[in-house]
This record gives C-alpha cells, structure tokens and sequence, in this order.
C-alpha cells in the first residue's frame, strides 16, 4: 500500500523524501503514522526495480552538526585541528534526493491501483479511492461496485447476529449496521456520478459522413 501511495504522489510531481513523508501526513490521512523509517526503505526499493530515478537536488543544511574538536592544549595543535575542519568534506550540509516516477513506475502504479481483492480493507479502499482519478472510468466504477458489493454482504451478516446478545452487544452491532448502511448510500451516490459522466470520446482520422 506505501509503494502505490508513494507511486500516486510521484505521479504527480517530483518529490523529496520529506515532501512525500509530509503529503501522505497532511494529505492523505490514511497514512497519518508513516514515517522515514517506512518511507525510504520503499523508496529504495522502487528504485532498484526502476520504478522511480533518484537525482540530487539542492543542498541543505543538515540539522545534526559535528561535535567541535576538544582544545589540545597548544598553539600548532589548534591550528591542525583549524586546518583540518576548512579541507575536510563539509559534514554541515547534504544533498537532497528527488524522486521522479519512470514509464515502468506508472504501470506498476497502475496495476497497483486497479488490483482487485483490495476493497475488504477500508484503508487501501480509501487510498485507492484518493488517486482514483488516475484510473479509467470503467475501472474506477469496478471498484466502487466492488467495494458496495462487499458492504452488502457485510451489512446482511450484521443484520443475521445472535439474539441472544444483552442489549449493549446488540447496540454495537447496530451502530456497525448503521455505519456500513451510510456507506452503501455514499456508494449509490458516487457510482451514480460515475455512470451519469459521459466517456471522453476519441475522435478518428476518418469521418464517416465525409462524402469528398
């Protein structure tokens, strides 16, 4: 699920690591816990199946500087130590990487996207749902119904409970009812948008009517 949020946003722009820690926080609040820990280990690992190319971008200052030297105690000693700082690599400041998404990367963001068997979970539906603009139309109305269907059955099992439960169970199970009964409903309004627009319609070299 990162790989294809980090595929979305790419998809989008180039980004920086932290750009990309910062919009799956803000953005996409479904990854609100993500962190660089997550984040750069996947980013390594669509590099190396190029899905995504990594250039150094500008430098900044990095927020760890080096521990100064303590003093030796001597003149010449000070100023080997002066010496060594001024022609060593500058520890202060680093490079920052820029990830772009490739050809290869779309595909497999694409793939990623429109993966059937991914509605049960309401947070990859959600994400998926965040970059479904991405998605053809038909494709995009596959996993609203998808996702309805599932709910359907979901609220069927609700309605099917024990009737031996106490009323505080039976409220639980209701209140999940009644839940997933508002989902459906949002379901029917979106799928509805979505049949209700019409396809973009591709124009031939040819004209049919052209009688010259």
């Amino acid at each position: 699920m990162l790989d294809m949020a980090i595929l979305g946003l790419l998809e989008e722009r180039d980004l920086h690591g932290y750009e990309i820690r910062r919009q799956l926080r803000d953005n996409l609040g479904i990854l609100a816990n993500v962190s660089f820990g997550s984040i750069y280990p996947a980013l390594t690992r669509l590099e190396k199946t190029r899905a995504v190319v990594a250039t150094e971008g500008q430098t900044v200052p990095d927020t760890e500087a080096p521990a100064p030297a303590p003093p030796t105690g001597s003149l010449s000693g000070e100023l080997a130590v002066l010496r060594a700082r001024r022609h060593s690599p500058s520890r202060s400041r680093r490079g920052k990487k820029v990830y772009r998404i490739t050809e290869k990367g779309r595909l497999l963001f694409t793939e990623l996207l429109a993966e059937s068997g991914s509605v049960d979970d309401a947070r990859s539906f959600g994400l998926r749902l965040a970059f479904a603009r991405h998605l053809a139309p038909q494709a995009r109305l596959a996993l609203l119904e998808r996702r309805r269907a599932l709910l359907v059955q979901r609220l069927a099992e609700a309605a099917d409970h024990n009737p031996d439960l106490d009323v505080y169970a039976r409220s639980v199970v209701q209140h999940t009812a009644d839940s997933v009964a508002q989902d459906i409903t949002w379901l029917d309004r979106m799928i509805a948008t979505e049949r209700a627009t019409p396809l973009p319609v591709t124009t031939g070299s040819t004209n049919e009517g052209d009688t010259r």
